[in-house]
């Protein structure tokens, strides 16, 4: 709840966290998948800065040159299903290069998950978390999914926050 009573979306919630952890800078193709999330970033933009791209890959392409230029993470939202596909180049040269990166996937309401559709029709769904599993160490192999309050859910990926140790 806000201060004055009113339930947060789970956007709001994100995004806060966002801030609390420095962010200042953010890349996406906005899309209908993360609404709340680009609702409370619009709110937030005097605190972090939303770099909006045409396709996925030049998201994860920016959040890494970001990463590598600056030692931040960088932050990258992208849509479900050929989004996320686009995505996964930078995704896969952050993990090659030891880039640190937060990539978060906008999805589906959670009573259309695995149906292969949206309302609607627009929903591609791709089981994007054995897609990416071969991207991430091991211990970054089970990362949540973060439900909002209107059913949709948001994944995360975290390539690298650190340079690995010792040879590859």
């Amino acid at each position: 709840m806000s201060a004055g009573g009113i339930p947060r979306t789970g956007g709001q919630v994100l995004v806060d966290q966002l801030r609390i952890h420095g962010v200042d800078t953010a890349f996406c193709v906005p899309g209908e998948s993360y609404l709340a999330t680009l609702d409370a970033l619009y709110g937030a933009r005097n605190a972090i800065r939303m770099i909006t791209c045409r396709q996925e890959g030049g998201v994860t392409n920016m959040a890494e040159a970001y990463g590598k230029m600056t030692g931040k993470p960088g932050i990258a939202f992208v849509t479900r299903g050929p989004g996320a596909c686009n995505g996964s180049i930078g995704v896969h040269t952050a993990m090659q290069d030891s880039t640190p990166m937060v990539v978060f996937i906008g999805q589906v309401a959670r009573e259309q998950e695995y149906r292969e559709a949206a309302a609607g029709g627009m929903g591609e769904e791709i089981r994007h978390e054995a897609m990416i599993a071969s991207f991430q160490k091991p211990e970054q192999k089970k990362q949540p999914t973060v439900r909002t309050q209107d059913g949709r859910r948001v994944t995360k990926w975290v390539p690298s926050r650190s340079a690995p140790k010792g040879p590859r």
